[in-house]
């Protein structure tokens, strides 16, 4: 089919080359690192322009774009909190651009909800975003993160609930914070970095009204700069936990007794997932120690040590995920085959059932306390948006507060679950999404979407995407590749460091099944992926040209040499390995997706979408690919290779919903172009 796309602006090549364990590593697009260059800004404006012309002169953009609005127009909760009667929501309320921090009933279900804050209020583009909060354990205060354009770099502030004030406290550097208040609300413990530091993350201690400059660290780990603490508080206040997570598969943790001053090892050394509530004057702990799919264990705050361990949940078929205390009981998020569900159980350890049938659902978080029986639970689909729920034993699970507004009608959909085998003939789970009424076959078009990273589990999530591309007689299939945590810490760890070519096997396989079995063809795929799920993508088009026919590649990790040297870009060594280690740097090489781009091949038509307020994932890696694609692949006229970069946006975190339906109306508008 002809594109009728405007010739690629030029990108010089040029003779920069590393050595690496005696490898030269050549990168001719380096300048293009440099997002402040005027060369670069130059050339992504450029860009910019041609894709802007090619993607809406699609006919069908316009109306791919008016579905969007109204899908993402639907109400959607993100997170819920209780304490006491109040019931703190971060929630899209109908047509709203922003997740907005709400008050509502935590005992009336058609109480009139309070806005507390809007963070799209007073702001030109809508692009300050709520990143995170944490409500005072009376709820009398509730100290939350803003961040602008995407950056996801939070600026701490305190608001009085009952005035609506903001207090004087103000603390920057507080990306994706915990905070863990006193009891009596006078102060709070948080993480915070240094300026101009991506690491170094550290917990402090601030009083409300004093000067953040003389708030006291502590607790940090000069040693290990990438570690990641997060804080909770006994409700006495007596005991601060401290949860640090060291890789991808290693968290430690410690507890401080406030009222002498010394530390005791929860867990340490141990290569562990761990999550903590904290019950009384206990320690509730969903664990991997010991039990690759999860159990539950209690400790005593006193006395928290590993070896005084009493499992009251053991391992079983599902991978057990948090755990938190509801009245006298406990409630066990599992997910079996990434479907969730809630199960409830005794504090002595005695099964009591599942809260109710879920569906195949995800569990987006749990609200509850120790001192009440019952729980908010967020849940959401692939057919309807997440919403709130309450559970009560004996009453079971209810929907809570509907949210106001009309709800634009979504077609029916059928989700199935299903198994195909991998290279090696390991079954790999995959969820196959389309209209009711559908019957995939060769001729239907399809999107293939995979993550295989950092024991990230694939489970059912509302996506307005997903909704168009199938009201519109598409397929969408998403594969539980190995790297996620889908059958437990040994699937997580059958696909990372030297395994990760397992993930980019379960991928293709994915995609030739699909085609094998009739429910769709070659020339009808596309293939989809975002961050590590970018990479995803980006090793799928590399090692596999012909394995479909188009290609979305969003805010993508595509120089897997340099990548440790961007941004917060060290923590994911652990995960990828190390370029500066000789046998990492082997594994990387191997399939570094931007050293892999071979002249004169046919590659798929590819989008490639990035934002400059990235700061998970450096632009610079969609930019250099495109720049080597372009110079590279044949059949452009038929095959575009395509990069958007945006204003005002990051990874994909606090983008306003108009900005997702744009982004999302460009690479169904490139999909359906695509495919035939």
């Amino acid at each position: 089919m002809a594109s009728n796309v405007l010739p690629a602006p030029p990108s010089p090549r040029q003779a920069d080359a590393d050595l690496y364990h005696g490898v030269l590593v050549s990168d001719p697009y380096r300048w293009l690192e440099d997002g402040e260059s005027s060369a670069t800004q130059q050339w992504v404006a450029q860009q910019n322009e041609r894709t802007r012309e090619a993607l809406d002169a699609r006919p069908d953009h316009g109306q791919w774009h008016e579905r969007l609005v109204a899908l993402m127009s639907l109400p959607v909760v993100l997170q819920a909190k209780v304490r006491g009667d109040r019931l703190f929501v971060l929630e899209r309320a109908a047509g709203a651009e922003q997740y907005a921090l709400v008050l509502r009933s935590a005992i009336d279900p058609v109480a009139a909800p309070r806005t507390l804050f809007d963070p799209a209020v007073g702001s030109a583009d809508a692009a300050t975003a709520i990143d995170w909060f944490q409500p005072s354990a009376d709820g009398r205060l509730v100290a939350y993160g803003t961040s602008e354009g995407g950056t996801e770099d939070s600026a701490l502030v305190v608001l009085d609930v009952e005035t609506g004030e903001h207090l004087a406290d103000v603390i920057a550097h507080t990306r994706a914070a915990t905070v863990a208040w006193l009891p009596d609300a006078s102060a709070f413990y948080y993480t915070s970095y240094p300026a101009g530091d991506q690491y170094n993350r550290r917990v402090m201690l601030h009083v409300l009204g004093a000067d953040p400059a003389t708030d006291v660290v502590v607790w940090s780990d000069a040693d290990a700069p990438q570690t990641w603490p997060d804080v909770q508080i006994s409700p006495d206040g007596r005991y601060l936990l401290v949860e640090a997570m060291l890789g991808w598969d290693h968290v430690d943790a410690f507890v401080l007794d406030r009222t002498n001053g010394t530390w005791a090892t929860v867990i340490a050394g141990v290569d562990a997932l761990s999550s903590f509530d904290l019950v009384g004057d206990h320690l509730l702990i969903s664990t991997t120690a010991a039990a690759p799919r999860g159990r539950v264990v209690l400790a005593a705050l006193s006395n928290p040590g590993v070896e005084r361990w009493t499992t009251i949940v053991p391992e079983g078929s599902g991978v057990i995920g948090r755990a938190v205390g509801c009245g006298d009981d406990v409630l066990v998020v599992v997910t079996e085959r990434a479907v969730d569900r809630v199960e409830r159980w005794s504090i002595e350890g005695a099964p009591l059932g599942p809260v109710a049938d879920l569906g195949i659902s995800s569990v987006m978080g749990v609200a509850s306390s120790a001192a009440s029986p019952m729980a908010f639970i967020v849940l959401a689909g692939f057919d309807a948006p997440a919403a709130l729920h309450l559970y009560r034993d004996g009453v079971g699970l209810t929907r809570w507060c509907d949210a106001d507004g009309e709800r634009a009608a979504v077609a029916p959909l059928t989700v199935s679950q299903l198994s195909y085998p991998s290279l090696d003939g390991t079954p790999v789970g995959l969820f196959l999404i389309h209209r009711a009424d559908v019957r995939p076959d060769p001729q239907t078009p399809a999107i293939l979407t995979g993550y295989g990273g950092f024991a990230i589990s694939e489970t059912p999530l509302w996506s307005p995407m997903i909704a168009a591309w199938c009201e519109r007689g598409g397929l969408y299939a998403v594969a539980g590749l190995r790297g996620g945590l889908e059958e437990g810490v040994a699937w997580h760890q059958a696909g990372r460091r030297a395994a990760k070519q397992n993930v980019f096997d379960d991928f293709h396989a994915a995609a030739d099944w699909l085609v094998d079995t009739g429910r769709t063809s070659r020339e009808s795929l596309a293939i989809a992926g975002g961050s590590n799920g970018g990479l995803l993508v980006g090793a799928a088009l590399t090692q596999r040209p012909d394995l479909c026919a188009a290609v979305w590649c969003a805010v993508p990790l595509l120089d897997m040499i340099r990548f440790p040297q961007f941004l917060i870009a060290r923590l994911w060594t652990d995960e990828y390995g190390d370029p500066d280690v000789a046998e990492e740097f082997g594994w990387l090489w191997a399939y570094s997706p931007y050293h892999h781009v071979v002249d004169g091949e046919t590659y798929p038509a590819v989008l490639l979408s990035t934002a400059e307020g990235d700061t998970r994932v450096d632009p610079l890696h969609a930019r250099k690919m495109a720049a080597a694609l372009q110079a590279s692949a044949a059949a452009q006229d038929e095959r575009p290779i395509l990069l958007h970069q945006a204003g005002r946006a990051g990874h994909g975190v606090g983008k306003p919903a108009s900005k997702r339906a744009d982004e999302a109306a460009d690479v169904l508008a490139f999909f359906t172009w695509q495919l035939r």
